[in-house]
């Protein structure tokens, strides 16, 4: 928003006293959590983070910090600020105060300053395909609005979130690419700003089979693909069937034979394999939010996600068709990954307090969530042996730990070894034994235990790209990744040594 903002669509100006009361009512009882407060210049950005004003951030946390105000009900003012727990500030209640709060910037800035810490994707956005969760949509003369997802993107629709005008809250609202207008006025006035800080996403595009025959990822088209060895030799890659989201992460079975992801109008899909062809993509249940984690058991009969609304979810296998998707338990933090045990009865992710915590199915009731122990940084990646019996994250000192289970209690964490890169994947083979993570000079690097006892950590050859996913197969002999480059790549055993990095078939997203 503009300085000073002009009146175009007649919505009338709210006395500050009534304005302050309407507002206070609607804060959370807790006023040390969430609270009007005077103008000023934030001093945190939250639980939500990023780490401190002005830091890096992930687009899904952009996302989730839009959706805290829209869920306490924010009313627009250009002369009080709001803070909270989880955003921090304070942040002028204004259009583009909302937008600073979602970028975590450094102050509050107007309309005709936002451009100033972002690069202009288009100069005008009517028609424009190319718009990513956290773009900020701003006519510089008098408004801005965040882009935060697509409905049907083919279509145009999307859903923007925005601090509106006076006597309004933040919400969010469709919009449509090829409307005339947005929020009333032409659409050809809005630029799109993307924040020149965006933080890699923690979400992994790599996956391999548990024999270490199949690694399937997004190409630098969205395309859904995989590489495959026969003959001891690397073939691809090729499709297998549609475009994932360009946050999405796509995960194989045990037998590569299903490949889950989110498409780009955000439904949970998979292509699976029929007589020795891949077929899909199909819709499996549901929508998933900004920066959802993907998540399968070995079988590929259950698929576990974070739904619009932050509930971890999961959509399940039974009879020949699809179910879900249904709460599991929780809601998981922004950044949160998902990591299923082998038999799916164990998932654990990270809560909107930063806690590593799980839900567990018995009987085939789904129960939790609790902690197991520790808090992630934001950002942390999180993964599980096959057993569910150890969890590796990245603590808030960037440390690689795990939790364990003793006597049916769990234990920890733990330092194990090194310390992980800000966006390091965690990848753990079935044992347990064997943990890979990219450490903070880029070396694609492993801790392992023997005896009981965690060793390392020693780099196996190469160095990852920044955003580069990891991936190992079950044994934990064949790890992938990205290099510098973006080629897929990996690392191999062989007589007991590391050897590689190889190109095995194209270029990651």
């Amino acid at each position: 928003m503009s300085s000073i903002r002009t009146q175009k669509r007649g919505a009338a100006t709210l006395a500050a006293a009534t304005l302050l009361a309407t507002m206070a009512a609607l804060a959370p009882a807790d006023a040390a959590l969430a609270a009007t407060v005077p103008l000023g210049t934030p001093s945190s950005t939250g639980s939500l983070g990023p780490a401190a004003p002005g830091a890096a951030i992930t687009q899904q946390q952009m996302i989730a910090r839009a959706h805290d105000w829209i869920t306490n009900n924010v009313p627009y003012s250009q002369s009080v600020a709001w803070q909270d727990s989880a955003v921090g500030g304070p942040y002028r209640a204004d259009c583009s105060g909302f937008v600073s709060m979602a970028w975590g910037l450094q102050d509050s800035l107007v309309t005709q300053t936002l451009p100033n810490v972002s690069t202009v994707t288009t100069g005008n956005i009517s028609g424009d395909t190319n718009l990513q969760p956290g773009d900020a949509l701003d006519y510089t003369a008098d408004h801005v609005v965040l882009f935060d997802s697509w409905v049907n993107q083919s279509a145009g629709t999307f859903n923007y979130d925005a601090e509106h005008d006076y006597g309004q809250v933040a919400n969010e609202t469709q919009g449509n690419i090829y409307s005339s207008t947005l929020e009333g006025y032409s659409i050809s006035d809005f630029e799109a700003l993307r924040y020149n800080n965006i933080a890699p996403s923690r979400t992994s595009t790599l996956s391999i089979d548990a024999v270490g025959d199949h690694v399937a990822f997004v190409d630098t088209n969205g395309n859904v693909a995989n590489d495959w060895s026969a003959g001891g030799s690397w073939q691809g890659p090729a499709g297998i069937g549609g475009q994932a989201r360009s946050d999405s992460s796509v995960v194989l079975d045990a037998n590569a034979d299903r490949a889950f992801f989110i498409d780009a109008n955000g439904n949970v899909v998979n292509d699976w394999v029929t007589n020795g062809s891949w077929q899909g993509p199909w819709g499996i249940g549901g929508q998933a939010r900004p920066g959802s984690p993907v998540a399968t058991n070995a079988a590929g009969t259950l698929v576990a996600f974070v739904d619009t609304s932050g509930n971890v979810v999961d959509d399940w296998y039974a009879s020949g068709s699809w179910h879900g998707p249904a709460a599991v338990g929780g809601q998981a933090r922004s950044d949160s990954p998902l990591a299923f045990d082998s038999n799916g009865d164990r998932l654990f992710f990270i809560d909107t307090n930063g806690n590593v915590a799980n839900d567990w199915t018995s009987n085939g009731t789904w129960s939790g969530p609790a902690g197991i122990g520790g808090q992630a940084r934001a950002g942390s990646a999180l993964a599980t042996d096959s057993a569910g019996n150890l969890v590796a994250f990245a603590d808030a000192n960037g440390n690689v730990v795990n939790d364990w289970v003793t006597n049916g209690s769990w234990n920890g964490p733990w330092g194990i070894g090194g310390q992980a890169r800000a966006d390091s994947p965690l990848a753990f083979d079935s044992n347990g034994d064997r943990l890979f993570f990219i450490d903070t000079n880029g070396n694609v690097a492993n801790d392992w235990s023997s005896n009981g006892t965690w060793s390392g950590p020693a780099g196996i050859g190469g160095q990852a790209r920044a955003g580069s996913a990891l991936a190992t197969d079950s044994a934990g002999n064949l790890v992938a990744f990205a290099d510098a480059n973006g080629n897929v790549v990996n690392d191999w055993v062989t007589n007991g040594s590391w050897n590689g990095p190889w190109g095995i078939g194209g270029t990651s997203r």
